[in-house]
């Protein structure tokens, strides 16, 4: 295998999907190097020499980090599951309910009863496991749906 920097593996790497932390050790480090390595995706940024609680205390931040993005990964890909069960019409009442639309509101916007503005509602919220309204709006941003009113 030919001689490759540290810079080329970290690409490499990084291209290929990996999500392990992966530490950046060198011999030679600087300020811009640093700010290079962690803008290219390392988890820790060390220079020789490094002691050995330096360097345990670098991999057990690293891997606090990967272990919290896993879960914030994994419960956005659920909620993006969720999303994705919801009717057209579910989707329609959740972009007008989390733009704060009251259901005698959401009623008259799509002429229905205000009962079965309620009904879509309530099922909205069970589907996407919220229980306030304040629950739906925070899981929206975070899955960039926007409001009906703000198109």
């Amino acid at each position: 295998m030919p001689m490759q920097d540290g810079f080329h593996v970290l690409d490499t790497l990084v291209s290929m999907g990996n999500r392990l932390p992966i530490l950046f050790l060198t011999g030679f480090g600087s300020i811009p190097l640093s700010v290079r390595a962690m803008k290219a995706g390392a988890a820790e940024f060390l220079t020789k020499p490094v002691s050995a609680d330096e360097l345990l205390m670098a991999v057990d931040n690293a891997l606090l980090k990967a272990a919290s993005s896993f879960h914030h990964n994994q419960e956005m890909a659920e909620q993006v599951q969720r999303y994705q069960l919801l009717t057209p019409r579910e989707r329609t009442i959740l972009e007008l309910a989390i733009g704060g639309l009251l259901n005698k509101q959401i009623a008259s916007e799509l002429s229905i009863s205000e009962i079965t503005a309620k009904v879509h509602k309530r099922r909205v919220m069970e589907k996407m496991q919220t229980r306030t309204l304040a629950d739906l709006v925070r899981v929206s941003e975070r899955l960039g749906i926007s409001s009906a009113r703000s198109r």
